[in-house]
């Protein structure tokens, strides 16, 4: 009964030595850019506070815009006809002319797997 009473009448002492304390400590801090803060006075705190937050965090919309790049069939002619060329090129230094088709077969399959593989180009133009 005696700490009770003992309590209840330092309470409103240590709340004022605390607010005392926050105001002189604000005085002398700095924010991050090196600039002294600001330091309005203040009240003392009530006993029992009770305080509510409530956030309310607003959703970032992000619109994907994706262009897809589609390549001519012009180019992909050249890059199997070149292909071919340059298969037919190799195999006629190598094997003759038997050598010059079978490269140019070969050359013409590899330049359409190619095509085929890269004909389209995904571009992400904005999140």
């Amino acid at each position: 009964m005696y700490l009770v009473s003992i309590l209840k009448r330092s309470l409103p002492l240590i709340a004022a030595a605390a607010v005392l304390t926050c105001v002189g400590s604000a005085q002398q801090s700095y924010d991050q850019y090196g600039q002294p803060r600001a330091v309005s006075k203040t009240a003392a705190a009530p006993a029992h506070a009770t305080y509510r937050v409530t956030a309310t965090a607003r959703r970032a919309r992000h619109r994907r815009v994706v262009v897809v790049r589609r390549r001519p069939f012009s180019h992909s002619v050249a890059i199997v006809g070149g292909s071919a060329l340059a298969g037919a090129g190799v195999g006629a230094l190598v094997g003759g002319p038997p050598g010059a088709i079978v490269g140019a077969l070969t050359g013409g399959v590899g330049g359409l797997i190619y095509d085929r593989r890269t004909h389209k180009k995904v571009i992400v133009v904005r999140e």
